[in-house]
């Protein structure tokens, strides 16, 4: 069907490999018959959370991400561990990120973030009936908790105050089921 905008894949390999991240770059052939180069990261896939609170607000973290030197608001999320069931990766996450657990799950979708250089999926999963416990963070991970309404968290993603591609997806999802114009199956 889409054969006339497909690249073939005609040999390549790791450029580089990092303990988390790998780098490939691979020769294809574009549709014209004419070759390129093509890199980019294969990444494990991971989850991020709507965590709706009883109240209706939402659960967020404050983050210090290195590559960007700043601190960033986020829904919680996380990476998906080697043959991990998606689901129980986000019930793993929002309990060592935050230390809540929901009694309520249900897969909102998928996200592909970074087409152009990226095969990372993420899977969100929407949380209620939470339960606040104790953060199991991991060694070397400083993660900050508060909560926000979704008009406040709409507010600073028009302002730029929240600029995470995830946390943007997440608070237009949460803005659209909260007024009952999208419904999940």
């Amino acid at each position: 069907m889409d054969k006339h905008l497909k690249e073939t894949r005609i040999d390549g390999g790791i450029a580089y490999d990092g303990g988390f991240l790998k780098v490939h770059r691979d020769t294809v052939s574009l549709p014209d018959g004419k070759h390129t180069a093509r890199e980019y990261i294969k990444h494990p896939g991971a989850v991020v959370i709507l965590p709706v609170l009883d109240d209706g607000k939402v659960l967020l973290e404050r983050q210090y991400r290195y590559p960007l030197d700043r601190v960033f608001i986020e829904l919680p999320a996380g990476k998906i561990d080697p043959d991990e069931d998606p689901l129980a990766c986000a019930i793993r996450e929002l309990e060592e990120e935050t230390g809540y657990t929901g009694t309520d799950w249900q897969f909102v979708g998928t996200i592909h973030n970074a087409i152009a250089y990226s095969d990372e999926h993420l899977d969100i999963y929407l949380a209620r009936g939470l339960s606040a416990g104790e953060a199991k963070l991991d060694d070397g991970e400083f993660i900050e908790t508060f909560s926000a309404t979704v008009d406040e968290m709409l507010d600073w993603v028009r302002s730029g105050k929240i600029t995470d591609v995830k946390t943007v997806i997440g608070t237009f999802w949460l803005d659209k089921l909260r007024s009952g114009d999208w419904k999940l199956d």
